[in-house]
This record gives structure tokens, sequence and C-alpha cells, in this order.
């Protein structure tokens, strides 16, 4: 099904493989093939930089939603903002329900129209579509590149490079800055075959990431997709399985295109933004997956991450064994903080669960439910527990599935179907019951991503499937099916889109400004606190460890009701790993007020008292530390931070709070540790191994400001442990000249604020 060759290898003609051997060396010219990827060619001409090494990108267009695009237009006001320099569009679908807090969603809605109006930008009011589809359908374009601000900005399958980043990235490019990375790997994806009845592509997809997360294969890297198979695939089938390529870890994707892509321009009305992709003659690739879309079966990510894949098949028939092994991962994953089991499901030897979802960028395409629709035909869901919800991605799909018919067959079920809304797949839509179990086409499974609450006793999970087997459980009333074990008719529906709905609906005033139009500021809409530039010697405590394999932003902080408080970073920050460890807001305020008093001119011993015999050892040492020169703050260990959503204020939160420093053995994604950064905190790396370190400890970093700016390798830091030090080292990894300047002004904001 899935092969991972162990070296690089050359493609030739876009159909033959030749791995990298002496054979290859002496026949091929690596270097000149390695340009000859897609992926070489697009990033290469959006560099402004003279090297190719170190590439500074200048993105075509940017793309927010209701929970991100606050706190980045209130950054870039900060940093003084005076006009949308290229498209940029803010899309409402993750708090478009308006169901929490008060006024304040709406709020966040209208300062985003008002914003558009006054900076130039286009407003996707709530509920006509999710952001990734309305990207797809009036933005992307074939050799674009497009940043956004969630983690799933995938449009790779329409030959657009597009990469989600945190909103400082986003900052960087509203006020004519780069996007700032070393040239990546490239790793193609070949795919040969066709897939078999009743297999989708969130099959594909999962059978990927099972195969590459755990390895790092593509981590950082960009997944190019060619070879035969390309062609087998409708554009819907593609767009399926691009977009969950974020789960594996890798930087972007990018694909061949021909004319099922060109179909799709011309559907929606932009024909002149089809470009024809492909890589050269001889085109060379430092990674290869291999699929043989023959051989993929209906699959299922069991909790808690799109990694744990299994074939629909597998768990059928060891299911004991399975859930038993679900059950070991929940221990890591719950922390025991609740008990968990998937065996009371099981009933006369079968597999039941508790709700279906087919929902959002992943789920939500006009073939998964019109697929769905012709599976569940004619059945019915029942009138026992179970449940199914079905959200189309944006309302002109919706509008077509009124038109055709599969809207009727899908609601003649008992399921219902529901406006475009992300609300699922991030925990803030259709949470199940305690102990119940969600099958979901969406993104992501991780724990209390379908909105249960550890910290008062609540569990539910979510396993991921395609929208094909889920309408075939639906149809046997929640026991688990594959749709490969059906016989059903599924038809091909052809898509007419419909412009008038956007065209009537969403305002567009890019290139057209408006200064004096008032932004409108809700009670919630708060201003990002005062934050100082790193000093020359800090003092950090460890007020959080973690020894998950990897720690999700989910985790760092919450997803679901709190997306209400977003646009609040103080507010927000009251969350901050309250599902991980419930003592790290109140420890890191202790801390920040020490700070706080330092920067008054007080010892900050008077705040903490448990700072003074520390303050009394490091001066032995260092006789010359005095309030002047040495910053208080907060930092967290964890084995492996950042996996997941591309959300800022995972970092955010923790700076607000005090935080100056992450510790661990290596960030899950490039957009954590880049929000890490953006936010003046150092991304401190650490060997494995024994920590020199404990949860309670005090570090001692002297001399920090000098090492970041001197671009030291190694940091000597010392942990204050009784009236001794004990000396240890960190690494701050690659930074580039810019990425150093923030972190010595305190964040984005001060930088650009010089």
């Amino acid at each position: 099904m899935i092969e991972l060759y162990k070296s690089g290898a050359y493609l030739i003609n876009g159909v033959d493989l030749v791995t990298d051997e002496p054979a290859a060396a002496a026949k091929f010219n690596k270097e000149e093939a390695q340009k000859a990827t897609m992926s070489y060619d697009i990033l290469t001409s959006h560099n402004t930089s003279d090297d190719t090494r170190k590439l500074r990108i200048k993105f075509d267009k940017l793309t927010s939603h209701d929970i991100t695009f606050v706190g980045i237009i209130q950054t870039a006001r900060a940093s003084g903002l005076t006009e949308f320099p290229l498209p940029y569009v803010l899309t409402n679908c993750h708090n478009s329900l308006c169901a929490v807090g008060g006024t304040i969603n709406e709020d966040d809605h209208m300062f985003g129209l008002s914003c558009a109006k006054k900076y130039g930008g286009v407003y996707v009011p709530p509920h006509q579509a999710v952001i990734h589809q309305y990207a797809r359908e009036m933005m992307a374009g074939g050799g674009l590149m497009i940043l956004g601000s969630d983690s799933h900005t995938r449009y790779g399958a329409l030959g657009t490079m597009a990469m989600g980043e945190g909103g400082p990235e986003l900052v960087k490019q509203l006020l004519n800055q780069t996007y700032d990375i070393n040239m990546p790997e490239v790793v193609l994806v070949y795919l040969s075959g066709n897939p078999s009845y009743g297999v989708g592509p969130q099959d594909v997809a999962l059978a990927i990431i099972g195969a590459v997360f755990d390895n790092g294969y593509v981590k950082n890297k960009i997944m190019e997709f060619a070879g035969p198979g390309v062609a087998n695939l409708s554009a819907d089938f593609r767009i399926g399985i691009d977009v969950m390529t974020t789960e594996t870890t890798c930087l972007s994707s990018i694909w061949t295109t021909d004319d099922e892509i060109r179909n799709f321009y011309e559907t929606h009305g932009r024909a002149s933004d089809y470009k024809e992709l492909n890589p050269g003659a001889v085109a060379y690739y430092d990674g290869v997956i291999y699929v043989d879309l023959d051989k993929v079966k209906p699959m299922i990510a069991m909790p808690f991450h799109p990694s744990h894949t299994y074939t629909i098949a597998e768990v059928n028939e060891n299911l004991l064994d399975i859930l038993a092994d679900v059950e070991k991962r929940a221990l890591v994953s719950l922390d025991n903080a609740v008990p968990f089991t998937l065996k009371d499901k099981v009933r006369d030897g079968k597999f039941y669960v508790d709700q279906g979802i087919i929902a959002g960028c992943a789920g939500g395409g006009f073939e998964n439910i019109c697929a769905a629709a012709d599976i569940l035909k004619g059945q019915y869901i029942g009138n026992d527990g179970f449940t199914l919800s079905v959200y189309p991605a944006s309302t002109p799909i919706y509008m077509e599935m009124l038109k055709n018919g599969c809207a009727a067959a899908i609601l003649g079920t008992g399921a219902i179907l529901k406006t475009a809304f992300c609300g699922p797949c991030f925990g803030a839509g259709d949470t199940p019951s305690n102990g119940a179990f969600s099958i979901r086409h969406s993104t992501r499974n991780f724990p209390n991503r379908e909105g249960s609450k550890l910290q008062n006793g609540q569990i539910s999970s979510v396993a991921l499937m395609d929208a094909r087997s889920i309408a075939a459980t639906a149809a046997f009333g929640g026991r688990l099916t594959s749709a490969a074990d059906l016989d059903v008719p599924i038809g091909k529906y052809k898509y007419h889109f419909d412009q008038n709905i956007y065209a009537n609906r969403v305002f567009d005033a890019v290139g057209k400004a408006e200064p004096k139009t008032p932004i409108k500021f809700g009670p919630g809409i708060k201003d990002w606190p005062p934050m100082i530039a790193l000093t020359e010697n800090l003092l950090l405590k460890v007020v959080a460890e973690i020894h998950d394999p990897v720690t999700t932003t989910d985790e760092l902080i919450p997803s679901g009701e709190t997306s209400s408080y977003r646009s609040n970073p103080l507010g927000l920050a009251e969350y901050t790993l309250s599902r991980k460890d419930p003592n790290y807001v109140r420890l890191a305020k202790e801390v920040r007020d020490a700070e706080l008093a330092r920067e008054k001119g007080l010892a900050p011993e008077s705040a903490l008292s448990e700072m003074a015999p520390v303050f009394d050892t490091l001066r032995k040492s260092f006789p010359d530390i005095k309030i002047e020169n040495i910053g208080i703050g907060s930092t967290i260990f964890a084995v492996k931070p950042g996996d997941g959503s591309a959300r800022e204020q995972a970092a955010s939160c923790q700076k607000v709070l005090g935080g100056w420093a992450n510790i661990s053995h290596d960030y899950a994604t490039k957009r954590y540790r880049s929000n890490l950064i953006n936010w003046g905190m150092l991304p401190f790396l650490i060997e494995a191994g024994d920590l020199p370190f404990k949860n309670g400890d005090y570090l001692f970093i002297p001399g920090i400001k000098d090492a970041v700016a001197s671009k030291l390798e190694i940091i000597k830091g010392y942990t204050a442990d009784g009236d001794t030090l004990r000396e240890f080292t960190l690494r701050l990894g690659d930074l580039t000249d810019e990425e150093r300047q923030i972190i010595l002004c305190g964040c984005l904001i001060n930088y650009n604020r010089v």
C-alpha cells in the first residue's frame, strides 16, 4: 500500500523512478535535477533574496478566520499597518455560531468587516464557507503561493503552494516583510493505480499519515504529488488527500495539474487561473512515498491522533486487541485524568459508534457528501442514540446538493444537514455525550477536539474515517462498517458553481481601502500588553514539565469554547495548559509578578519570596547580578511540543503570562517554533537524556542577550540547587538574523516599532 524509499530518487518524464545510487549519480546531474521539481520553481519565483538556499518569500495572497484575524490585525496595527498590501481574505467559520460569551463572537466579525473596509480586504460572512473551501473556490491559482493562519492551509492539488503559519508570519506579509526559510527538501509522493470501490480521499490520506508521522519522513519538507495515479483522481479526491498533508508535519504540498484541474477552474469561472504544472524531464527528490492506490483500503485513525491508523477490516477482525491498545495510548494522552475505555461499544462481537460527522475542509466537499448520500439513500440511521450530521464546506456546495437531490436523500435518513462551520473539527460543535465515540471525516482527533473536558471529568473520543465508510456505518445504525463491504451504486455528479451566492454576499474591497473607516471594537477585543526587550541575563522558573512523546497545540492552549476569547490576550491566557497542567497559570503568574516588581525597580523577591535564596546563590558566583540586568520569567519543558494547529496563541499565551522560553528535545513543527520566536520567546533545545532540572527549579542563563546577538551555538545555563549552581548546556538551533533581532526586541511588535 505505502512504501518509503530509504534514499532519494530521480523521476524521469513524470513516470519512471530511479533510486539515487552510484549508477544514477554517473548518469544524472543531481544539482540540476533538484531544480526541476515543481516546488523549486514556485519557491524561487517567490524568493526575494539572492540566495536560493536562504529564501525570503513574498506570498501572493493571505487568508485567516475569525479566531485568528483579530490578533493578526491588532498586531499589524500596533506595528504601523495602513493598508493591506496584498489580497487578504477574512472568513468567519470558527466562531460563527456566536453561542458563547455574549456578543464577543459577532463583535469579532464586525471588527473584521470594518477592517476589510478600512484596509482593503475581503470579508466572508459566517456560514458562507469554511476558510479553505473559499480559498479553493475563489483564491487558488496555478503557481501562486498563499499563506494562511490555519494549519490546514493546503491548496497544492490546485497547483497552489500554500502554507499554514501562526499569525505573526501573516503580520510580516502585511508589513511587506518576508517569510524566511532555508530551501526545504522535497519528497515525492508517487501515486500509481486507481482507488477501489468504497475508498475515498481520507483513506489515502490516513494511510500516508500512518506511514510517515512517527518517523518524521516529511517533517518540514514539501510533499510533491506526481505519477500516473494522479490522473485517476478527481479534483475533489485530490483536494481531500492534500488538505490532510498537514498531519504529516510537512511544510507544504504541490501536485501536478491536468485537464481535471483545468475543469475545476473553469467550473468556478476562473479559467485564467489554471496553470499546467509538471516536474522537469529529470527531477530529483530527497525521498519517495510510493502509494499503490489499488491496495489502499478503507481506513480508520483511532484516538488520539491521525497517525494511529488501521484498516477498518483490521479493527473488526482484531477488535479487542486494538481497543486494548487504544486504552494504553489513552494513558499517555489523557494522563490518567479520567477512566477511558471503548470496550463497552462492543455488542455481540460488533463495534458500535455513537455519532458520525462529515464536515469542514476535509469532509465537506461536494463529492464526499454526494457519495455519502448515495450510500445512505433509502436507509435510516435509526431512532436510538446514534446521530449523523453533515456540513457542506460552502453555501455553493449546499445549493448544488439541494438541486441534485443529495440533500433530500441525506435528510430522509434522519441525518441533519447543517451550514458551513469548522466547529466539529476543533471542539466547538456536536460534542458527544460523556463516554461516547464519534467517527468523523474531519482533520484531527486529538484529545478534547470533540469538545469534552477532562478537567470536568468528561471524556468522549473521535476516530477519523472517510465519508463513505461513515455513511456505511450510519446505514447500519452505528455498527462500524467499511464502505468496501457494500454493493451500492455511487454516482458521479456534475458540479455547478453558483457565483451569485458570493457576489451578492461577500464584501470585497481589495485595492479599495477606505482609511477613514472606523474600526468596530467590541468590549472583548483587547490590545496586546506591553512586552520588554530581552535582558542581559535571565532567571527562569520551570512551571510545567511534560513528558508525552508529542504535545499538541490543543494541549498548550485548548481549542473549542476557549476560541471565543482569542481576541483578549490576557483573558485567553487563563486557559493555558488547563487540560495538561492546571497549576501552570497560577505558577506562571507568580513569576510574572516578580518580573513586574523588578520592572518597577523593586526586588523580585518582594513579590515572590522563594526567590530570595536563589538570588543569594546566584550572587556568590555572579556578583554583578542586579535587578537592572536580569529578567525574570517562566519556562516549560516538553519533549516535542507544537504538533497540530498553527494558532499563535499556543505561544502568545505563555508570553503574556511572563514566559521567556520553551525547552524541548525537538519542536514538532516549524510553525510552533516560529510562533515562539515571533513572540520573543527563546526556542531552547536540550539533548535527550537525564534532565538537569525538574518542575519548580530555577534556571539561570547568564549573558543570554549577547549569546543571541553573537550567534553562539552552545549556551550555558545553571540550575540553582540549594546553595550551588549546576551547569548544563542549551542550543537555540538555526535562527535567521531577523529572528534573532525579534527575540532581542522582545517580540515582533517591538521589532517593527524600532
